[in-house]
This record gives C-alpha cells, sequence and structure tokens, in this order.
C-alpha cells in the first residue's frame, strides 16, 4: 500500500494554500510535515482524507486516484483516519460510546460484536479504567488516546495527525506521542503535522518542510532538522528548536 500525492493545488479564494504538492508515503512510513503556521500542513491532511476537495493534481492510493469528484469520499475516509488538535469527543456519551459510533452506524456491527476489539484497543493505550468515563472526567492527554482509538476503531490503512498535541499541556504531550510510538512499531502508515522536533528527529522516516503551501525540503530527520539547506528551512527551526 503507497500514498501518492502528484502536483496537489488547493486554493480558498485569492489565497494559493496549496501550490504543487509531490510526496510519497510508504507502507509503515512516517512522515511529519512541519512549517509555521498557515504554511499549509493542516489542509494538506484535510486533502488526503477527501474533506476538502482539490484544485487540482491527483492523489494516490494504491492505483486508484481518490481525489477524482466521481468517487464517493466515504469508502477512502474508512481507509484514512484523520486525529485532529481539538479532540472533538461527543460530551454526552461515555469514551467507549464515542468510540463504538463510527463503527455501529458505518459498518453496522452491535455492541456485544465491537466490545471485545475496542476493549482490547483501549487496554492497548492505557484507558481500560476509563471506558465509562465521559470527556470531562478526563485528562487532555486521556481524551487525546480516547480520539485515536476511535479512528483506530475504524481499522484504517493509514492514520493522520494534525498538530495533536498543541493543544496539550507539556507533561500530557509525552503520554501521546508514546501512543504514535506504538504504532510506528506495528506498522502503521501515518502522516504527522507537528512542532514536536525531537520526537520527529527520533521516530520520523521522513520529513517535510513545507513554506507557503510548497514543500521546500524533504528528506530524512537527521538531514532535515540538523543539516537543513535552504535559509527559510534554518531560520524555522532556529526559531522552534530555541523554543524548546
Amino acid at each position: 500500500m503507497k500514498l501518492r500525492l502528484e502536483n496537489v493545488k488547493k486554493s480558498f479564494g485569492q489565497t494559493k494554500v496549496l501550490d504543487g504538492i509531490s510526496l510519497e508515503v510508504a507502507q509503515g512510513e512516517m512522515l511529519c510535515l512541519v512549517g509555521a503556521s498557515g504554511s499549509g500542513k493542516s489542509t494538506l491532511l484535510r486533502c488526503i482524507n477527501l474533506l476538502e476537495p482539490l484544485d487540482d493534481g491527483a492523489i494516490w492510493l494504491d492505483k486508484e486516484d481518490i481525489a477524482e469528484p466521481s468517487l464517493d469520499p466515504q469508502p477512502i475516509r474508512q481507509r484514512i483516519g484523520i486525529v485532529f488538535q481539538s479532540f472533538n469527543l461527543f460530551p454526552h456519551m461515555t469514551a467507549e460510546e464515542n468510540v463504538m459510533l463510527a463503527p455501529r452506524r458505518i459498518h453496522r456491527k452491535t455492541r456485544d460484536q465491537l466490545r471485545q476489539p475496542i476493549m482490547a484497543l483501549f487496554e492497548r493505550f492505557g484507558l481500560k479504567n476509563h471506558m465509562d468515563h465521559y470527556p470531562d472526567q478526563l485528562s487532555g492527554g486521556q481524551q487525546q488516546r480516547v480520539a485515536i482509538v476511535r479512528a483506530l476503531a475504524m481499522k484504517p490503512d493509514i492514520m493522520l495527525f494534525d498538530e495533536i498535541t498543541s493543544a496539550l499541556d507539556p507533561e500530557l504531550v509525552g503520554e501521546v506521542l508514546e501512543v504514535l510510538k506504538a504504532l510506528k512499531n506495528e506498522g502503521m502508515t501515518m502522516i504527522m503535522a507537528t512542532h514536536e522536533m525531537a520526537f520527529a528527529r527520533e521516530v520520523a522516516d521522513n520529513v517535510c518542510f513545507l513554506d507557503r503551501g510548497r514543500i521546500l525540503e524533504q528528506g530524512p530527520p537527521q538531514q532535515i532538522l540538523s543539516d537543513p539547506q535552504e535559509p527559510r528551512t534554518r531560520d524555522f527551526l532556529g526559531r522552534v528548536l530555541g523554543n524548546q
């Protein structure tokens, strides 16, 4: 399974947000997208998940252009999970009910059919004792882990993460990043927009630096984060790493 983007373009009004993005992500690879706010990272993830239509270009999943306007996006979204920085949990539902909602509606599974596999997911990420808790009874890190479990319950081929630690207190960031490390070790294909440079250096296979909707540099994290070639990349990393 391979994901490949070809010359992806997206504008909002007169503003070019993605200006010819081309990249590949292989099975089991983690790609980290880095860049300043407004560089296009979130829009790129939303386009891959088909939450935003492309203006031009193609997104190939295996041998199918999933950005083709005539395609029904719903089956594709089931294969490409996405987790946002806001947890988006329903406050009137327990953690378990939040996770069960989509599989019950989309896969037509019953509670009894889902209970064991979903319990296993909760247990895997240290949440077994919190399944019956409501979101306001959970810490931010726990809520974000529930959001990840909810996406995984759909059994996606690819996971997208959009700055999922940016709304968390610093002491909670580590527990969420540990979940991503576990997924990486299990072979999940992932694309992550992040400002967590130490995590990207440790876990990512490749890093893309985006600037004004374009990929300015891409390559292994040791190269991009330790020896960037572009002045704009050096300036960005100098500011970000100076604050960490």
